[in-house]
């Protein structure tokens, strides 16, 4: 000890104090780990043991370097490299949520890489990789591994089995106590790079078993777009929750991404200055286009379908349409090059899901600065609606959503629901009223697997693979079903007969209905006008005032007939009125007919349920808020109802009968989505070839 002289104490680690030392020999600083021997177990002191152990084996620059040890006072001292820098977790944490440069993330990220290689050449595990073990240079340039108390030597590449680390870095596989070998250090090097991307943890819950459900759920929340779809594409191949599907070190440094911060590390440490190349790796092979396009068989780039010079017509992948407020005729809103295959409307929100899983918004352009024009200068047309993907989207692969007035609720393909926007009546599922502005997991429901969710003004419902419904949000009329009028920001199960099995789930404004797997449905909520078939009818009868009901805040079977015996295989609620497609496509409407949405001629005013005539085949059916929208199964789109600022989809007032909305389609067409909210409509069709076109 008498080489060292002790300055302060700068940490206190798991089995010992840390000192900050003066080397007397020729005054550097070094790192003196104090570990009281004696009063350790032997699992502790092995530990110890084999940090010397690991220190010894490595020589690295991005590695901290190992000096001596040497027991005195009964503690076993080891002396090694001092990184003044301090670690990279406060390193994140002092940029105060503004995001890092993606060649500063990639400048760090290589050296870890270079490091980890060297520790896994050497037959070592770190199993404790995280940005509190990693450690800066006093220019904060140079990174260094450090900690390798929890390391594990392994005698020949076979698996470990111990579970160490810390909780939130770790893998699937010590999750459920399996082996695992280099490829769990790979999901935490997969995690920092995370961290430094997003300045937060991928996966962080308020206790151990929800941080467990999350790291098997393999979800965690899309950083920015502002990194390119290559670094994304890296993180999400580093965390996959298949051992043996995520890449070796050595695949990663071969990647575009990782050569140029490679051999700008080699370069730029040193003395020799050279200019760094701006054009990106990973774009100089693909110079048609943009990278990762998607290139269809059978259809070139313009879309069209054919084979050799002759093309046949050329067709989108997909169109989507809009009409309403104010747009009286359907608008073809602009895509992404990209496929949608389900939409969904809200107060504000025009949302859709892609068939590769993402999700698109279509928005009205900012308003410009207001500027006026220069004389003689022809001003451009602004488009209504501007297409975009949903910020971030790495890591999760969404199969619907769903739109609330001002929030949205989406599902992925594991069945984990996330949700983002206002956070008022507490309709997200986080427990709180927070506004959220990125999709965020409902972490209440992280232990269950969910297969349908439905978003109403401001409560959501959704159903598991097991057929338990959960709701959350507000509760006024009753609308949870929970037998109160209460307001919950968390999910509740909701109480239903055993042997009624859920399958679909329906919200309204101010009520929701549930479809068992046998076609039945309970209904609660808000009843005005007997819009959710409550009331007491038989034989086509208007209901005496005792079989009336308003409300009720219990799930309770419709009683309506002919809906209380008819297959019901889809079904929509609108503001004061619902439909309901059977099994044999007949088009059932009941509530009010303020504005001829139940499809008669007459205003007539009956609480009885209504078969509309003239429709046959019937697919889906939609409602807003005093219209009603039907879908053929060949493609026929009729609308009914309210007329006023464009809710027919053409130019006229109310029509208190089924009419056809003309789609700007040159090609047969199928309807895949459709969505009614207040007074608008999204609607989207996919092209079908008239004839197969050979492979």
């Amino acid at each position: 000890m008498e080489k060292y002289e002790k300055i302060k104490v700068v940490g206190r680690g798991a089995f010992g104090i840390v000192h900050l030392c003066r080397r007397r020999s020729d005054g550097a600083f070094v790192i003196l780990k104090e570990i009281p021997v004696e009063q350790m177990s032997r699992d502790e002191r092995l530990a110890a043991q084999n940090e010397c152990q690991v220190l010894k084996l490595l020589n690295h620059p991005n590695i901290i370097e190992y000096y001596e040890n040497f027991l005195e006072d009964k503690a076993l001292m080891i002396a090694m490299e001092y990184a003044p820098g301090g670690t990279l977790a406060d390193y994140i944490q002092k940029r105060c949520n503004s995001l890092l440069d993606e060649d500063t993330i990639l400048h760090f990220f290589v050296q870890i890489l270079l490091a980890l290689y060297h520790v896994h050449n050497k037959l070592i595990l770190h199993r404790d990789l995280k940005t509190q073990n990693i450690l800066l240079d006093k220019h904060q340039m140079i990174v260094k591994i450090g900690d390798f108390g929890i390391s594990k030597i392994l005698v020949s590449k076979s698996k470990a089995y111990t579970v160490v680390g810390t909780p939130c870095y770790i893998s699937p596989e010590l999750c459920e106590g399996k082996p695992y070998n280099q490829k769990s250090d790979i999901w935490a090097l997969g995690c920092v790079l995370y961290e430094l991307a997003s300045l937060k943890r991928a996966f962080e819950a308020a206790n151990l078993p929800a941080l467990v459900l999350k790291i098997m759920s393999g979800t965690f929340a899309p950083i920015s777009d502002r990194y390119s779809p290559e670094l994304r594409q890296l993180i999400l191949n580093m965390l996959n929750l298949d051992p043996s599907k995520r890449p070796q070190l050595n695949e990663i440094m071969a990647l575009p991404i990782c050569i140029r911060p490679l051999l700008n590390l080699y370069t730029d440490i040193g003395n020799v200055k050279m200019r760094r190349i701006e054009k990106s790796l990973s774009t100089v092979h693909s110079p048609q286009g943009r990278p990762g396009g998607r290139v269809p068989t059978n259809r070139s780039r313009d879309g069209s379908v054919g084979l050799g010079s002759g093309k046949v017509h050329s067709l989108p992948l997909s169109s989507v349409y809009t009409w309403g407020s104010g747009i009286s005729m359907p608008l073809r809103l602009p895509m992404l090059n990209t496929e949608v295959l389900q939409v969904s409307l809200g107060r504000t929100q025009k949302m859709g899901v892609t068939k590769s899983g993402r999700l698109i918004t279509w928005e009205a352009p900012s308003v410009g600065s207001g500027e006026a024009s220069l004389p003689g200068v022809v001003e451009q047309m602004q488009p209504q609606f501007i297409s975009r993907f949903l910020e971030g989207q790495s890591g999760v692969t969404i199969k619907s959503v769903s739109c609330g007035d001002l929030f949205t609720t989406c599902m992925t393909d594991r069945g984990i629901i996330m949700t983002f926007g206002s956070g008022s009546n507490g309709c997200l599922g986080h427990g709180n009223f927070n506004d959220v502005t990125q999709p965020k997991i409902v972490e209440a429901l992280l232990g269950y697997e969910l297969v349908q969710v439905s978003c109403g003004a401001s409560h959501v419902l959704a159903v598991t693979n097991e057929r338990e419904v959960f709701v959350w949000g507000r509760g006024d009329n009753g609308r949870l079903g929970l037998g109160t009028q209460d307001t919950h920001n968390s999910p509740q199960q909701v109480c239903l007969p055993v042997e009624f099995e859920a399958q679909r789930v329906v919200c309204g404004v101010d009520c929701s209905m549930i479809i068992s797997t046998q076609y039945t449905i309970q209904a609660c909520g808000s009843n005005r006008f007997n819009k959710l078939g409550l009331d007491k009818i038989t034989a086509g009868e208007e209901p005496n005032p005792s079989n009336q009901v308003e409300e009720v805040h219990s799930y309770t079977p419709i009683q309506s007939a002919p809906l209380n015996s008819e297959k019901i295989v889809y079904i929509d609620i609108g503001t004061a009125h619902s439909v309901a497609v059977t099994e044999r496509g007949h088009c059932f409407t009941f509530g009010s007919n303020q504005h001829g949405q139940m499809g008669c001629s007459s205003r007539r005013s009956s609480r009885v349920p209504y078969l509309v005539p003239g429709l046959q085949c019937i697919t889906m059916a939609a409602c807003g808020d005093a219209f009603t929208l039907a879908i053929g199964s060949e493609g026929e789109v009729y609308t009914w109802g309210k007329g006023a600022r464009g809710r027919l989809g053409r130019k006229e007032e109310d029509s208190g009968k089924p009419k056809a909305v003309q789609l700007d389609e040159s090609h047969p067409f199928t309807v895949t989505s459709v969505a009614c909210c207040h007074g608008n409509t999204l609607l989207a069709v996919k092209p079908l070839l008239e004839e197969p076109v050979p492979r």
